[in-house]
């Protein structure tokens, strides 16, 4: 025997509530030539997996650039942008700064008063790779935490001192995002996709991509020692970790040694044995590169440069990177 329905008893059906779709969250991104094409793109993919997942238009992205038209990316590919930096065609809920090469020397003023203008409008401005440090250049992290790909790390400090600088994933604060580059801007975007739509989404996102971990933005950006050198002595570790962190006054042979707890003859060997160099070769070669990265990307003087990867002066770096460019072996 069926059961009445309500149209049967003569009462109205119940009528299903149509739920619409929320409004498409619209997302800019700023490339600068020779922008990191990876960093984009797993910047960009997750947002169309989310829209196809969801079978509706949750995120709707265009490009801009520096006099509009095409940019390239540093691997040679190009993409056709919708507008110029500074155009008042569009209006955007987040703007991303996509940056790579030496971000340090790219400066534009259009560009500056153009993000300035979207945060004060209400946008969302964020920074990916070396797009962090355009950010700075404009103002926009005064006085806050942000995060940007590790090579970039010691010029955007010794520029930008006011500013908490973490070696991070991603730095999501309010109205500001932060992120290394590469594959981090996947787990960026993961992050703002659940906090947006909910965790099953940006779970299915993430699935979607074979990333069968979404990482928190508080994970570090570098393999760890062990990984990067592979080196599982732990006194060595120990070692190269406290050459890293010591730079600016570099820690000498006795109290590494003692970091060990090893005579600084036994140190010595490890080295030769496990890194297939000196101990003197590895700390020096780290300090040259540093000095190296400030060159490059900041407008310290020679003589500050010098003090911060701890040599006495100036002539005392030209003198290691001169030896270093005509011999290039072990010292």
């Amino acid at each position: 025997m069926s059961t009445p329905t309500d149209a049967s008893r003569g009462r109205p059906g119940r009528k299903s509530r149509r739920i619409d779709p929320p409004a498409p969250i619209s997302v800019g991104f700023v490339l600068v030539p020779d922008f990191p094409l990876m960093a984009y793109s797993a910047a960009v993919e997750p947002m169309r997996a989310a829209n196809t997942l969801s079978g509706c238009t949750l995120y709707e992205w265009w490009h801009a650039a520096p006099g509009g038209g095409t940019v390239r990316a540093s691997n040679g590919i190009e993409i056709l942008t919708d507008v110029e930096v500074g155009s008042k065609k569009r209006g955007t809920d987040r703007i991303f700064v996509c940056a790579g090469g030496n971000p340090a020397s790219f400066v534009d003023p259009t560009l500056f008063a153009w993000l300035r203008a979207l945060a004060h409008g209400g946008a969302t401005v964020g920074g990916i790779s070396g797009g962090p440090y355009l950010l700075a250049r404009a103002g926009l992290l005064d006085g806050r935490r942000c995060t940007l790909h590790w090579e970039h790390v010691p010029a955007f400090e010794e520029n930008f001192p006011g500013i908490d600088v973490v070696r991070s994933l991603f730095e999501v604060e309010k109205k500001r995002v932060t992120c290394s580059g590469g594959i981090a801007a996947l787990d960026m975007m993961l992050h703002l996709i659940e906090r947006d739509h909910g965790p099953g989404l940006a779970a299915g996102v993430s699935d979607w991509f074979l990333h069968n971990q979404m990482r928190e933005g508080l994970s570090p950006q570098r393999m760890d020692l062990r990984m990067r050198f592979g080196v599982r002595d732990p006194r060595v570790l120990r070692v190269l970790a406290a050459m890293e962190n010591n730079l600016e006054t570099p820690l000498s042979k006795d109290v590494l040694a003692g970091l060990a707890n090893v005579s600084t003859r036994q140190l010595e060997r490890l080295f030769r044995d496990l890194m297939d160099r000196s101990l003197h070769r590895h700390y020096l070669d780290l300090r040259l590169d540093r000095a190296h990265q400030l060159r490059r990307e900041s407008a310290l003087p020679a003589a500050e440069i010098a003090a911060a990867t701890g040599f006495l002066n100036s002539d005392e770096l030209t003198r290691a990177e001169r030896r270093r460019r005509d011999f290039g072996a072990e010292t």
